[in-house]
């Protein structure tokens, strides 16, 4: 019997750190043994602003999470977003190599190779994805795997994924001065896509919203693929804070009324309904309608809308796509934390004038009860992600630019976005 290989995914978010345990089996598939999460504290939308105080709560969340799975953490899966996230897209072109014209991975390396080098980043970037989306072999586009097709010309597209050096090396520091091997950092609409997508959403077209405390990454895949990429600087812990000042309470209870009563939409509040806030102070509590609660949280809520279709005009504009072509057929998938909130898919729906749902981790089996939350997707698709790349037969790999990873792993399979 082949010995299962264990992953873990750790998600640093800006409210709380999530770590997910997981055993593989030979066939890749994903069991869930562990999970854990402790409150973060030295997170300011996706970037590191308190080393110590990020340590101990990687440091408790994974303790949590190896106490559940009975086993000792030594390597992780780490997501990555934040404001300083960028993206672009470009495109390698060369001349097949071989004398009888067949294509071989030296000249699919050589292709996403010069695709990296024209799209290079300044000295102060690192590259944290580079994602082949599609292959054009002689004019052919639509092309998976060109690996043994002849051709003359070889062509690919790639998503190219970049991050402030500074800040992604002292999230590393983070993770390491906790003890801890850095397997990869991963982006985490990526991630999330893995616990929540499905091969058909991907293929029709999609938008991954993934609503955390301190941002919102966006994610648009087309044709299989991730295309496009945005962090948003607005989160759940702006919608707290509002909270907290519309109703004048703390901010912990705050995020008590957002969890327990909140909404996106002030028609979710039934006439009559009341709801206790607690004063700032030693005064006796109030007592007020939920629906002055909702009315706080609904702006809020439909400025991350505002954002998120002004990307979507970007998109429609950059691949020159209309407002209403299928291209994006499979609608809007919500995730995070702040997709709890009641009514959110709805508003989403009629603001992005698109089909929306909430998505929660899938695809893996376990202790499902634990992780069955939009809050674990992106720590449940690290593991995903993790599992795929190591059961995929072929990994391709170059040895420049990648600065502090000494290395840039390039999976052929995230050409489509498995599944």
């Amino acid at each position: 019997m082949a010995k299962k290989r264990t992953l873990v995914g750790l998600d640093i978010g800006t409210t709380k750190v999530c770590t997910v345990v997981g055993e593989v089996d030979e066939d890749g598939d994903v069991h869930v043994v562990g999970v854990g999460s402790a409150p973060s504290r030295g997170m300011r939308k996706g970037v590191v602003v308190d080393l110590d105080s990020t340590t101990r709560a990687i440091e408790e969340a994974v303790d949590r999470a190896e106490r559940m799975a009975g086993v000792k953490i030594q390597s992780v899966y780490v997501a990555v977003s934040g404001e300083h996230i960028g993206s672009a897209n470009s495109r390698g072109v060369v001349a097949v190599s071989r004398g009888d014209r067949e294509i071989g991975e030296g000249d699919v390396n050589r292709c996403i190779e010069a695709a990296r080098i024209a799209a290079l980043p300044s000295q102060e970037r690192e590259i944290v994805h580079l994602l082949p989306r599609n292959f054009i072999v002689d004019g052919q586009d639509g092309v998976r795997n060109p690996v043994g097709m002849y051709g003359n010309r070889l062509e690919v597209e790639t998503h190219i994924v970049t991050g402030t050096s500074t800040v992604l090396a002292n999230l590393l520091k983070c993770v390491q001065r906790a003890n801890l091997e850095v397997e990869e950092l991963v982006l985490e609409p990526l991630a999330s896509g893995e616990a929540v997508l499905t091969p058909a959403d991907r293929e029709l077209g999609v938008v991954l919203a993934d609503i955390g405390g301190g941002t919102t990454s966006l994610g648009i895949y087309l044709g299989g693929g991730l295309c496009y990429t945005a962090i948003l600087p607005v989160g759940g812990h702006h919608v707290t804070s509002d909270i907290a000042v519309g109703l004048r309470t703390p901010m912990a209870e705050a995020e008590k009324l957002k969890l327990r009563h909140g909404a996106a939409m002030a028609s979710v509040a039934a006439e009559g309904e009341l709801i206790e806030v607690v004063n700032i102070g030693d005064r006796q509590p109030r007592i007020l309608p939920r629906r002055i609660l909702c009315e706080i949280i609904e702006p809020r809520a439909r400025e991350i809308m505002d954002l998120i279709r002004n990307q979507l005009r970007l998109v429609r504009a950059q691949f020159r796509v209309g407002s209403s072509s299928p291209v994006m057929a499979a609608g809007v998938v919500l995730t995070g934390g702040t997709a709890l909130l009641p009514g959110l898919d709805e508003l989403a729906a009629g603001h992005l004038e698109m089909p929306a749902r909430v998505g929660q981790p899938d695809h893996v089996s376990g202790v499902v009860d634990a992780i069955g939350s939009p809050i674990y997707s992106t720590a449940v698709g690290l593991v995903l992600h993790g599992a795929r790349a190591h059961t995929k037969s072929r990994v391709a790999r170059a040895s420049n630019g990648v600065g502090m990873f000494g290395r840039l792993r390039i999976w052929l399979g995230d050409l489509f976005g498995g599944g």
